[in-house]
């Protein structure tokens, strides 16, 4: 089964590897979710999953881990320029423990700053998107960037990458 992104066949098709991982962009109100692996590099947007009275959609999230079968997750984590937690990031670090505990599988935590700015801006701009579509997509397109943040770093051996522990 080959996984589609606005309208074009995925690279990364849906097997069950090593080098498969998931990525995350939480918010209250919509989960963006994309799919990377380490041998190509690179990642894909999925999907948004939207909340359930407040709560992330426990199901959709258990389904594409189900169907993809990843090494790890990895979930953006947003601060304040200097460093310090913002409102959300308690939020962020709840659901990073709550992915480890359900899953079972390692989480790594990414520095998401300006990573829905980001979608934001390569959409309207790039793509020319609408402010409907945009909204519809923009948070798959920043699980992206997030996930491709952190495969970079790997594959640069950039720093050491934090997986979540209690």
């Amino acid at each position: 089964m080959v996984k589609k992104s606005f309208g074009k066949p995925d690279p990364l098709q849906c097997t069950a590897s090593a080098d498969t991982f998931l990525g995350f962009d939480f918010g209250v109100k919509k989960i963006g979710a994309a799919v990377g692996q380490t041998t190509t590099g690179s990642a894909s947007p999925l999907q948004t999953i939207r909340a359930v009275n407040q709560q992330p959609d426990w199901l959709v999230i258990g389904k594409l881990i189900q169907e993809w079968q990843p090494a790890g997750l990895v979930v953006g984590i947003s601060r304040q320029q200097d460093g310090t937690d913002n409102p959300v990031t308690p939020l962020m670090l709840k659901f990073c423990r709550q992915l480890e505990g359900r899953f079972r599988l390692p989480v790594h935590q990414q520095d998401e700053t300006l990573s829905t700015f980001e979608a934001k801006q390569l959409l309207f701009d790039d793509m020319q998107t609408s402010a409907t579509k945009l909204w519809a997509v923009q948070d798959q397109l920043a699980a992206q960037l997030i996930l491709q943040s952190w495969l970079d770093g790997i594959s640069h051996g950039k720093g050491h990458y934090e997986h979540f522990s209690h």
